[in-house]
């Protein structure tokens, strides 16, 4: 994100530029040059090539000689330039895919008019003008597709460098980087005390990744920094949909929504105030235990704690214009996060932990919101059939992660699909506690009495005729059948 800076910081950029010996792959300068076509092109040459050269930013100076670097001044105004009817920087910012930020300034400077465009380095992909991509090679704008070896290496670029360690506010103050972060909450999670002077708050931000020194002797704030502790990220850029949004509807379907709730703060801030309100949203019974009123709530507070804080961890970052999301229905809870997960989802409940954004399930962990241990579907499974609910749903609708909680229903309004699927959680669930599914453990898990117990024989039956359950071992005497899931004998020695 581009900040507002004070004339000053802004003049001290320029006259820096103005030192450099020569243009650069990152740095234009003009006189009056201001064709929009052009100026489009150069916007996705200089962006894709401040990627390729580590550069937060890429640069256009309108006023300076490209040859002295003099200072002579611009008629060049952005205000009111315009392609046909339109206005100049909305005719660029349609045209532009994806939708890079940039910003235009004028300063006066030794008496001269002076033009500053700010444009940010491509993030995920090469950013493309009216469908072409572009990329300086020395000082010449160039087609990308005619120089292979450069778009090969910036989408090496792109796949290695972490979404967390980009920088979303760049050339931040001390004063502001405080202003914008949730520093107390910070040492807060981490059960430190706050330490004495913005200094030493500042230095540490910087060990975690949170925030950068840059070269200007101000302050650069990462997109982890961001994520975790931003007071608003709707001030954010393109984190700005990235809060946690809660729609509560009307019976079923999306016809009707009847509540909606965004959570605009960093992830870590604001967790605890999000399960909150989340919870205060689902529906809920008062019992009287002991003497004692206390409220129920359909669904289990760790299985709703994890599911979000795995759609806030998991979600795909370069995914734009939509973030993680709490669906509440009559019925069933879904939570889901933008990207599609990095294991298949019937293998939720065993496989080792994977993260596309492990600098942020990092520090979660550190901050107690969530384990690095792959255990939190674990505990989703745990905790519904402690209450006996229908087990969780997990998809991949095109694009996205999904996770269904359901609410109570008797095992006879259970589908055969559902029932399957209960079955075979719970079969990974007792292979990971170091025991097996049995008859007894069947009976346990629906709620199902002793005289009851060829009901729980037919539904092991319909899970071994799925395929997901096998028998440990096939010999066995009826009575004394204990039963695997399907990926456990693949793994057994």
């Amino acid at each position: 994100m581009i900040t507002d800076r004070s004339s000053i910081y802004l003049e001290g950029l320029v006259r820096e530029l103005c030192q450099l010996p020569h243009e650069t792959e990152w740095l234009e300068f003009k006189v009056d040059n201001s064709d929009p076509q052009e100026l489009g092109e150069y916007v996705s040459a200089l962006a894709n090539a401040a990627a390729l050269s580590g550069k937060t930013f890429a640069y256009v100076l309108w006023g300076v000689e490209d040859t002295a670097h003099r200072i002579v001044g611009t008629s060049f105004s952005p205000a009111t330039a315009r392609k046909g009817n339109e206005a100049l920087e909305s005719w660029l910012l349609r045209l532009l895919q994806p939708q890079v930020e940039f910003r235009f300034t004028e300063l006066g400077i030794d008496a001269q008019r002076v033009v500053l465009l700010e444009i940010a380095a491509a993030a995920s992909r090469p950013v493309r003008f009216a469908g072409t991509e572009f990329i300086r090679v020395g000082s010449y704008k160039k087609l990308l597709k005619d120089f292979p070896e450069k778009e090969r290496a910036l989408w090496r670029g792109f796949e290695h460098a972490p979404f967390e360690a980009g920088v979303i506010v760049a050339h931040a103050s001390g004063d502001e980087v405080l202003r914008l972060l949730d520093y107390p909450s910070y040492f807060e999670l981490l059960r430190q005390p706050l330490p004495d002077g913005h200094a030493a708050i500042l230095d540490a931000l910087r060990r975690d990744h949170l925030i950068a020194a840059n070269g200007a002797g101000a302050w650069d704030i990462t997109q982890l920094g961001a994520l975790t502790l931003a007071r608003d990220l709707r001030g954010l850029g393109r984190l700005a949909r990235k809060g946690l949004r809660v729609v509560v509807y009307r019976g079923t379907g999306r016809v009707a929504s009847e509540r909606e709730y965004e959570e605009f703060r960093g992830y870590a801030s604001a967790f605890d105030a999000m399960i909150r309100n989340i919870m205060g949203l689902l529906p809920a019974a008062e019992i009287i235990e002991a003497g004692l009123r206390r409220s129920l709530t359909a669904y289990p507070e760790i299985a709703v704690r994890e599911l979000v804080a795995n759609a806030l961890i998991h979600q795909d970052f370069t995914v734009t214009g939509a973030g993680p999301m709490v669906e509440i229905f009559e019925g069933r809870v879904e939570i889901t996060n933008p990207g599609e997960p990095l294991v298949a989802t019937d293998r939720f409940l065993d496989s080792p932990p994977l993260s596309r954004n492990e600098g942020l399930a990092s520090l979660l962990r550190r901050f107690h919101i969530c384990e690095e241990r792959g255990s939190g579907i674990d505990k989703v499974v745990a905790a519904t059939e402690s209450e006996l609910l229908p087990p969780p749903r997990f998809e991949r609708p095109p694009g996205f992660t999904r996770a269904t909680l359901w609410a109570s229903r008797p095992l006879t309004a259970m589908d055969k699909e559902e029932r399957v699927r209960a079955c075979y959680l719970h079969a990974g669930l007792m292979y990971l506690r170091g025991s097996f599914l049995t008859n007894a453990s069947i009976r346990e898990r629906f709620g199902i009495s002793f005289p009851n117990r060829a009901t729980a024989s037919r539904l092991i039956r319909d899970a071994l005729g799925s395929g997901l359950i096998v028998p440990r071992d096939r010999d066995a005497a009826p009575s004394q059948m204990k039963y695997l899931p399907w990926w456990a004998v693949a793994v057994r020695p």
